[in-house]
């Protein structure tokens, strides 16, 4: 198995202009990934596919991810006067990190039989640019999987042959996957409600005793 530094050298060579980054992972799984910059990611998916080294000619599955807007504590050294003489102390700095989405795939070589090869692509923030480059021209098992990343998370993919939702109905304006989303109130069209999804919609409701001892919902005026 080529290693990613060694798959990184390579399609950087091969793609002039492209920038990758190795993410490590520190769970047990250890399974570390590429990140690819999106305007080059779909030429470097491609290359990775066809490159004989490396033959990555199956997509297995593809997920989307949401980083909401985080802040990060680092510690600087800073020289500073302290009873008249300059000293170096150290002081924390608080960084705001914008939130993005994210789509990650999973690669494999049937031909070799070698991988996975994690590859990762990032958008410019979780509000306006949110479009990333599809691998569906390049792997037709991602075409289902984009949809669905498109549908629960907001990632539009272009160059996608047929981009709508697959799990929500077309007229559900929100992407119910992402960390910020928040359900209605109003769940009357829950086809079976029962239990929290019963006691939030008799919010929205009148509740009658009906003559057998049973509760009516009325909806309100």
């Amino acid at each position: 198995m080529v290693s990613p530094e060694q798959i990184k050298a390579r399609a950087e060579t091969a793609v002039p202009g492209a920038k990758i980054e190795i993410i490590a992972n520190g769970s047990p799984a250890n399974q570390p990934s590429l990140l690819i910059d999106r305007e080059h990611a779909r030429t470097v998916v491609q290359f990775l596919r066809d490159d004989p080294a490396l033959q990555l000619d199956f997509c297995s599955n593809v997920t989307g991810v949401d980083w909401l807007d985080r802040t990060a504590t680092t510690k600087v050294k800073v020289k500073t006067l302290v009873d008249g003489e300059e000293k170096e102390i150290e002081q924390a700095q608080v960084e705001t990190l914008p939130g993005y989405l994210e789509a990650v795939y999973h690669l494999y070589s049937m031909a070799l039989k070698h991988g996975p090869v994690i590859v990762r692509i990032r958008t410019a923030d979780r509000a306006n640019a949110v479009h990333l480059p599809s691998l569906t021209p390049l792997y037709r098992s991602a075409e289902f999987q984009e949809r669905e990343i498109y549908d629960l998370y907001g990632i539009r993919f272009d160059g996608h042959p047929d981009l709508r939702r697959i799990l929500m109905w077309d007229e559900f304006v929100d992407h119910p996957m992402r960390k910020d989303y928040v359900p209605p109130d109003d769940f009357e069209y829950e086809p079976t409600p029962h239990d929290e999804v019963l006691a939030r919609a008799k919010e929205h409701y009148t509740v009658r005793p009906s003559s057998d001892g049973a509760e009516t919902l009325t909806a309100q005026a």
